[in-house]
């Protein structure tokens, strides 16, 4: 899922956060400038459910304006580098060495 709250609040005017923030305490949910950064800036870890209705309603939108679905990051039985394709990476990552957090080298493989 992709967090899309800036675009759908931009939509309806709301051009900083400081603005949605004023009008969802308003509207009874106070959130701290640490918790709306994270909101306006990025994707939020978690959310309540009844915080989405809330944001809804000062937003004037519905749940789809908020979350968009992004189908071809999910990874299928089978169909992994099409999952990868699709999530726009075509190459694999880099190869994670593990490394002991006591300083000492693993042993030789």
């Amino acid at each position: 899922m992709r967090w899309n709250l800036r675009l759908t609040a931009a939509n309806k005017g709301i051009w900083k956060a400081s603005e949605l923030q004023r009008s969802l305490a308003e509207h009874g949910l106070v959130i701290s400038a640490g918790k709306m950064s994270g909101l306006w800036s990025g994707q939020p870890v978690s959310l309540k459910l009844e915080d989405l209705d809330v944001i809804c309603v000062v937003l004037g939108c519905e749940i789809g304006d908020l979350l968009i679905p992004e189908p071809g990051k999910v990874a299928r039985p089978g169909e992994e580098t099409t999952a990868r394709a699709a999530a726009g990476s075509a190459a694999p990552g880099p190869t994670v060495v593990p490394r002991r957090r006591d300083g000492r080298s693993l042993p030789p493989s």
